[in-house]
């Protein structure tokens, strides 16, 4: 079963009597849980229907009791099993007695970061189709999750605004879905977010300031990007978070000036890097101030940079020669460690 099917079969009132969630994206993995356990437990006999288990204390004869309690005063009752991947051996055994033959009142649900395909207890699971795995979402899939959590809440949003929020927070799930609550709030009555209401309410982040550093690198407006620097360590900010943040900008940049040098229309390079139109001819204008030697050495500097700074080296004095030697053009020789 997909995440998608499941939340399906949720919403339209058909709950699993058994599954699995599992995977690197803890954000989805608890949204899941908490969306199936509010259709299979009245919150009003919570105190009654609802057991919480942890895999690294329970035994499986524990959690095979409380599934086959009947449920009070409704129609069915709710067992959760978090960290289920610590689950031991022997508890597992017993648990795999009950998958074969589920409780019809009760709803019995696993989370756990993993699973082995090869115990038989998954292998039941996958029998019953009750796995559900949720991957961490790649960069591209971003924008489209950002535009569903924002129809989800009630306001559409702008595709340009999207493409921002998801630049400037990444694929930190939690964090945006508490930036699009703000952005909810802050668009008020209009009818959607717009890509200015993003600037607006990210602009005192730091993420939007190392949004802006990345853009002056690519203008190579010095003055400018020594500002949002400055900025960045007044705020604490890391120097592996910059350095993460500066190489996915300039890795969009080396793929627009490949597509450039080998005469790909301007439409079709916004569609394969998937830059949105609003943004593109920004990228075009900075892709064409680096030519691709070039961005290969600033790419050995960041990489450079980012060992110094891990083996004792002054973190201002390596960003701030990094910066200088890419506005400047003499990345090769502006970044020493020192």
């Amino acid at each position: 079963m997909t995440p998608q099917e499941l939340e399906t079969s949720i919403r339209g009132g058909r709950l699993p009597l058994l599954c699995y969630l599992y995977g690197e994206e803890s954000f989805l993995i608890e949204r899941a849980t908490r969306l199936l356990l509010e259709k299979a437990v009245d919150p009003s006999l919570k105190d009654f229907n609802f057991n919480v288990f942890f895999g690294n204390e329970s035994r499986g004869i524990d959690i095979v009791d409380a599934a086959l309690t009947l449920p009070m005063f409704a129609e069915r009752r709710a067992v959760l099993v978090k960290r289920a991947e610590l689950l031991k051996v022997d508890a597992l055994e017993v648990l795999l007695e009950y998958l074969r033959n589920p409780a019809t009142g009760t709803c019995l649900v696993f989370n756990g970061l993993k699973i082995d395909q090869r115990k038989k207890f998954f292998q039941e699971l996958k029998k019953q189709g009750a796995l559900v795995e949720y991957k961490r979402l790649y960069e591209n899939k971003l924008s489209a999750f950002i535009l569903g959590e924002a129809k989800t809440q009630g306001k559409p949003m702008e595709p340009a605004a999207a493409d921002l929020l998801s630049f400037l927070i990444g694929n930190n799930l939690q964090e945006l879905s508490s930036q699009i609550e703000k952005l909810v709030l802050y668009a008020g009555d209009r009818p959607r977010i717009t890509l200015d209401d993003v600037r607006e309410v990210a602009s005192s982040s730091k993420a939007f300031t190392v949004f802006e550093l990345a853009r002056y690198l690519g203008i190579r407006d010095l003055s400018s990007a020594l500002k949002s620097l400055d900025t960045l360590f007044r705020n604490g900010e890391e120097v592996p978070m910059m350095l993460g943040a500066l190489a996915r900008h300039f890795r969009q940049l080396w793929r627009v000036r490949e597509l450039l040098d080998q005469g790909v229309p301007q439409s079709d390079i916004g569609r394969q890097v998937g830059i949105n139109p609003y943004f593109l001819g920004e990228y075009l204008q900075q892709a064409r101030n680096f030519p691709r030697p070039e961005l290969s050495s600033i790419f050995e500097e960041l990489y450079r940079c980012d060992l110094a700074s891990k083996s004792g080296g002054h973190p201002y004095t390596l960003m701030h020669g990094l910066v200088t030697g890419i506005c400047g053009g003499s990345v090769g020789q502006a970044v020493d460690g020192g």
